[in-house]
């Protein structure tokens, strides 16, 4: 029996020109486990509020491996994390993820991504990003979607505003013993559609995979 006919967001991809988004099966699991040892930050800067990358790379290896089963080990319809891996030329980059509690009534989710540091700055977190709000907005009927991001990470910040986020207050949290300043961000259904450029086409949503998402 297939993977995707016990667990059917094994069927689920995102496609955007330059890039494909799916729930990585173990041989796509261990390269995205390869990425985050690559490295994803420079030394010295911390854009998690969990510091989970200030580890060796065996160690960033393995919690990814871990974390990333699970969250379909823990998943409810009612509380989920969808975490993508992100494919640009057949090669595994980096990770998107779409996180909720209580989704059914709430339908507000917050998005969480990185890429490895080979693949920064060429716009492809926009792109995984938008992939994942019109996966939101579209075909899982979002209301809104929150982001965060450290105040000293401009980039971050940059993807979202040119998505449509607005600001939506900040935070104050000890990360590594030091005072960290989070910025959150929101954007509604009328902000996505307002500001969505990239093409993302979507399929195996299927009636399975609704269910599990906790849509009726």
């Amino acid at each position: 029996m297939e993977a995707r006919h016990t667990w059917p967001l094994y069927g689920l991809r995102l496609t955007t020109p330059r890039l494909e988004l799916s729930v990585p099966g173990l041989d796509h699991l261990a390269e995205l486990a390869e990425v985050a040892a690559g490295g994803l930050h420079e030394d010295g800067f911390m854009p998690f509020s969990v510091p989970w990358s200030a580890t060796s790379p065996r160690e960033r290896a393995r919690g990814t491996f871990q974390h990333l089963l699970g969250t379909i080990a823990t998943w409810q319809p009612s509380a989920w994390t969808l975490s993508l891996a992100v494919r640009h030329e057949g090669r595994v980059i980096g990770r998107q993820d779409l996180i909720t509690g209580d989704y059914p009534v709430t339908r507000e989710a917050e998005t969480g991504s990185w890429l490895g540091l080979a693949h920064q700055g060429r716009g492809l977190g926009t792109e995984m990003r938008a992939a994942a709000l019109h996966l939101a907005f579209a075909e899982l009927g979002a209301r809104s979607m929150t982001s965060s991001a450290m105040t000293d990470n401009p980039r971050s910040l940059g993807v979202s505003r040119k998505l449509g986020y607005r600001d939506d207050g900040v935070a104050t949290l000890s990360v590594q013993g030091r005072r960290r300043t989070l910025r959150r961000l929101r954007i509604d259904r009328d902000a996505w559609e307002a500001h969505r450029t990239v093409p993302v086409t979507v399929e195996g949503l299927s009636e399975e995979c609704r269910e599990l998402f906790g849509l009726r």
